[in-house]
């Protein structure tokens, strides 16, 4: 059973401390340039030596924006010129042709993201033709919960556009708003109209889509109680099937955008907290469920009903309901995770071209989980998922003592216990009310890798 969500202003300032967001485990800094091609070779020979082979996601990254966002850490290339996606779409072809003779061919794509950077920088017929590129070279699924999905910006599409991507088969779409109150608009650079958004959202209810998520940010530049308010009655009043209500990190260091940005203007942390508050209220109000790491979905969501069956699953792309699929990353910068293996392309534009251009499968790092690891990962997704660690199931599956293997964990989630945010039980722990909103911290008890040095200038805030 999931417990009630509760928001504790005192506990959680105590707790505001740098920390993974645990999208993987081990997390990408731990990724090494010593896996190369050749290892993502024999990863997916194996993961197609698998007993009942996995089916696959496929996510494909498009690095392009007309204008940065000052608030952004995403991997993109800003430019005006829409020629550059012809080159780009000729190397995405190569490595599409390159890759997928490796996967059996009965092995069915069961989900399909197009993420970026701003994935409607291509046109519908450029999208359109990459979709049927892929299928030309994967077997998709044809079950009722395969997802094509899209994230999108509502600046630069149209109703039109819409119809003609349901017409290639998209079926769920994320837009980005982050917030509606003119000033923060203009202290991020994304102005961008209430209207414009409504009939995006509008139009991809006309034309089919099966679910709408809507992504917002707390802690930018400006903001205030009463706007950010306004925003969230806004865009209930949309109904999107999913919000994201994301902490805003500001990492100037790692991220040049964020410079621009100025620092004076950013909420203070009594503020931010009442920001997050503001929204888990008002969002509850209204009839969302919490599903965890900053997500809410309607209870006839898929992602609430397969959380409530324990069912759900996390990756790269967020929360999923296709928790038996390895998953392809496409275009630079993008992480796949087969079987029991990470790997990236690089970030920069030119080296991913260059290696494609040489014959060469697009990798500059990754790695293979020990055993340890893959124990790990699991604990960590059943937490992030399920609020909870069963205890009795890592013992079956691995063949552990869980109180002897991870005796330095359980001291370190003691003062954890004694704050409240978990319950320690003979067959599980538990996360309560309290701590949900503290996932990441106490997954951060189990992360063998995690040095308090490092994480305060590589991680985000937990709130």
């Amino acid at each position: 059973m999931i417990p009630a969500l509760a928001f504790d202003a005192d506990l959680l300032r105590r707790y505001d401390r740098p920390g993974p967001r645990y999208t993987s485990y081990p997390t990408a800094p731990q990724f090494s340039a010593d896996f190369g091609e050749d290892a993502l070779r024999r990863a997916i020979q194996d993961s197609n030596g698998d007993p009942i082979p996995r089916r696959l996601s496929i996510y494909v990254h498009v690095p392009f924006c007309l204008s940065p966002c000052f608030y952004c850490g995403c991997n993109r290339v800003i430019t005006r010129d829409k020629t550059r996606a012809d080159a780009y779409l000729t190397h995405l072809c190569r490595e599409i042709e390159m890759i997928a003779p490796l996967f059996d061919r009965d092995r069915e794509v069961i989900q399909l993201h197009f993420g970026g950077g701003t994935p409607n920088f291509l046109s519908p017929t450029q999208l359109r033709c990459s979709v049927e590129m892929l299928k030309r070279h994967f077997k998709f699924s044809g079950a009722a919960d395969r997802d094509i999905s899209i994230e999108l910006d509502p600046r630069t599409v149209s109703p039109q556009d819409i119809a003609e991507l349901a017409l290639a088969g998209f079926n769920r779409a994320s837009l980005g708003v982050q917030d509606f109150d003119p000033a923060v608009q203009e202290a991020v650079n994304r102005i961008q109209g209430i209207e414009q958004t409504r009939a995006v959202i509008e139009a991809c209810r006309t034309h089919g889509f099966r679910s709408v998520n809507v992504d917002l940010i707390y802690g930018l530049p400006k903001q205030s109680l009463a706007g950010f308010a306004r925003t969230l009655e806004t865009v209930i009043a949309m109904r999107p099937d999913r919000l994201a209500v994301y902490s805003y990190a500001h990492l100037p260091d790692m991220f040049k955008a964020q410079r621009q940005l100025d620092a004076t203007a950013l909420p203070d942390a009594e503020t931010k907290l009442a920001l997050l508050q503001l929204a888990i209220e008002t969002l509850t109000a209204a009839g969302y469920v919490y599903i965890g790491m900053d997500h809410f979905a309607l209870p006839d969501d898929e992602l609430a009903q397969a959380q409530e069956r324990g069912g759900l699953h996390r990756n790269f792309m967020g929360y999923t309901t296709h928790a038996d699929s390895d998953l392809i990353g496409l275009g630079v910068s993008a992480i796949s995770h087969i079987g029991d293996s990470y790997s990236q392309n690089p970030r920069d534009l030119q080296a991913w071209q260059l290696a494609l251009d040489e014959g060469r499968l697009p990798v500059f790092r990754g790695m293979v989980l020990s055993e340890d690891d893959q124990l790990r990962a699991d604990l960590i997704q059943q937490l992030m998922c399920q609020d909870q660690i069963p205890i009795s199931a890592l013992e079956r599956r691995y063949g552990i003592d869980f109180r002897a293997y991870f005796a330095d964990a359980l001291e370190r989630l003691r003062a954890l216990q004694s704050d409240g945010l978990v319950i320690v039980e003979p067959q599980r722990i538990e996360v309560t009310a309290r701590g949900r909103l503290l996932l990441r911290n106490i997954a951060m008890c189990f992360d063998r890798y995690l040095q308090p040095s490092t994480a305060t200038s590589r991680f985000s805030k937990a709130i």
